[in-house]
């Protein structure tokens, strides 16, 4: 049996490097009005997983999906289908623990039970069922334990920390949550976040797991794939091109860690992009098809058959598309969704801890890899 999760504020246990950074709150998901994120990891010394929630406002929002990796683990996705009755949702979980740790979506459902939140299905007020759509990342073992990963504990820690967080939240990124034990390319992967205000008011935001089979690593270079995408505003600022010791330093570093590690390469991106602009369904299922090319501009390979791939839309319904370009309103948010979601893989890269080496295997992070020492080593 696995031990509670619990809130990751508290980044003072666990093992060495687990640590989080975090964003100011005015660049992230949480930028859309109601949203809300929780993290929560699985306690003890080879654990090295948790789950992440994304908490809709009261009244739940617009939801859609779109899976494009060949090895995906899911719950509840065939319910955001335009074409079946579930209108609205309150929660979105992403988790580790691959399909063992869906069982964290039980856990936000009795939560929202207790508070009436879901599709009636009766007269009374309690008469409600949470539909909870889930989608789960591979890290099995790779704190060392196999069997350490996400329940319906560490669900519910999530989701309340979510609660707790209040409105335009600070959101914790790096190894936290759903991407705790989040492996890129045989670096450390983990939770990014990005948020922007268009010109019309409405505003998205993106939240990433990262954990895929593809580098987000240009091999000849060592500069990141989607470094393009962020304009240096946030903590973490995407570094120059790296002087080619370095780079030949990091590539053989790297190939060992690779060498030395025992975990298979089965691991999974995931994403929500949120808005608070009104969408039908079927448009809010463009919105999560179209966020995949923000994950294949920042790692490659992608929708791989060991990946699992996986888009999810929140759409809250609090401002209007622009009425004057008709259906063509919608393509600024296609764009923008797009890029926020590359622009918080990149994130997610840079805020990942200090490498993890233990039982599970050896995974070195970029920063260890590419930082620059004093007197400088890029160009």
């Amino acid at each position: 049996m696995t031990a509670p999760g619990h809130p990751s504020d508290d980044t003072t246990d666990g093992p060495p490097g687990n640590t989080a950074d975090t964003t100011d709150g005015t660049d992230g998901i949480t930028d859309v009005p109601g949203v809300r994120v929780g993290h929560a990891r699985v306690a003890g010394p080879r654990a090295l997983s948790g789950t992440t929630v994304v908490l809709a406002p009261e009244g739940g929002a617009v939801a859609a999906v779109d899976v494009r990796g060949g090895g995906p683990g899911t719950r509840e996705t065939d319910a955001l289908d335009p074409r079946n009755v579930v209108q609205r949702i309150d929660a979105l979980v992403l988790t580790g623990g691959s399909a063992y740790g869906l069982e964290a979506a039980a856990g936000v459902m009795a939560w929202l039970e207790e508070r009436h939140r879901g599709v009636r299905v009766g007269p009374r007020p309690e008469h409600v069922v949470p539909v909870v759509p889930a989608a789960c990342v591979f890290d099995l073992g790779r704190g060392g334990d196999f069997a350490a990963r996400p329940d319906a504990a560490t669900g519910r820690a999530a989701v309340e920390a979510a609660a707790a967080s209040g409105d335009h939240a600070r959101v914790a990124v790096g190894a936290v949550g759903a991407g705790t034990g989040a492996v890129v390319g045989g670096l450390r992967g983990g939770v990014g976040t990005a948020g922007l205000r268009l010109a019309s008011g409405i505003t998205v935001g993106a939240l990433v797991v990262v954990n895929a089979v593809g580098s987000a690593v240009d091999p000849a270079t060592g500069v990141l794939y989607g470094g393009l995408f962020e304009d240096g505003s946030a903590p973490g600022t995407v570094p120059g091109r790296p002087s080619r010791a370095v780079h030949e330093a990091a590539v053989l570093r790297l190939a060992e860690a690779r060498a030395a590690s025992v975990a298979p390469p089965l691991n999974t991106t995931l994403a929500v992009v949120a808005t608070d602009a009104v969408l039908t369904r079927a448009q809010a299922q463009k919105l999560a098809g179209t966020a995949h090319d923000g994950i294949a501009r920042a790692i490659r390979p992608v929708h791989l058959m060991n990946d699992g791939d996986t888009v999810f839309t929140l759409a809250t319904g609090a401002r209007e598309l622009p009425a004057g370009p008709g259906p063509l309103a919608l393509n600024e948010l296609l764009a923008t969704g797009a890029d926020l979601v590359t622009r918080a893989i990149v994130r997610a890269v840079l805020a990942a801890p200090p490498g993890q080496r233990g039982p599970g295997g050896d995974f070195p992070s970029y920063g260890e890899l590419y930082a620059q020492p004093r007197g400088g080593c890029f160009q």
